[in-house]
């Protein structure tokens, strides 16, 4: 068997940006951050699925502009992780954290650049964009909700137990807000 007729030569993919790798190199972030390299973080995470509509990480993800660096969490990151997005200085534009269970380290991570900046986590600029799909990213959202994150983007559709009432309370509580478009949703973050 020749195997099939669409391989192509193989490409590696740089992982492993849990909290301790990302904060061995904080000096770094901090400075392009102070000197104007890094203007915003943008978190994608969630899980992947089928729906169509699921393409807008990946728009997304291409969209953010070079100085700005995206952090991944979680199986959706598979939809896009191999484009290539380069560098800003030494940092790779491009940082996974891991997979769901990794939520731990994306939090470490915001609270160090907090502290390191004296400000909260939810005056850095850091956007959360999350992929609902299943029953763990419940978890990882009621975590963050408890540690008061605010102003999170969910979709491609919000979960079956947002009823409207629950959806009045995390918008009024949380600003939490459905994904529109990549564009829309771009400048609203970045202004």
């Amino acid at each position: 068997m020749g195997g099939f007729p669409e391989d192509k030569e193989g490409k590696t993919i740089q992982t492993g940006f849990a909290h301790k790798a990302v904060l061995g190199v904080a000096d770094k972030v901090i400075e392009a951050v102070k000197k104007g390299d890094i203007r915003h973080f943008f978190l994608i995470g969630g899980c992947d699925g089928i729906k169509s509509e699921r393409s807008y990480y990946t728009e997304l993800a291409k969209a953010i502009p070079d100085d700005c660096v995206i952090l991944t969490l979680a199986c959706g990151k598979y939809r896009f992780n191999h484009l290539d997005f380069g560098t800003i200085g030494e940092l790779p534009r491009l940082m996974d954290v891991g997979q769901c269970n990794d939520a731990y380290s994306a939090v470490q991570i915001a609270l160090a650049l907090a502290k390191a900046f004296d400000c909260d986590v939810n005056d850095l600029p850091l956007s959360l964009i999350l992929s609902w799909y299943e029953q763990k990213a419940v978890c990882i959202l009621l975590s963050l909700l408890y540690l008061g994150i605010k102003d999170i983007r969910l979709g491609p559709s919000l979960p079956a137990f947002v009823s409207p009432n629950v959806l009045e309370v995390l918008v009024e509580n949380f600003d939490i807000k459905p994904i529109s478009t990549v564009e829309e949703d771009l400048k609203a973050i970045l202004g």
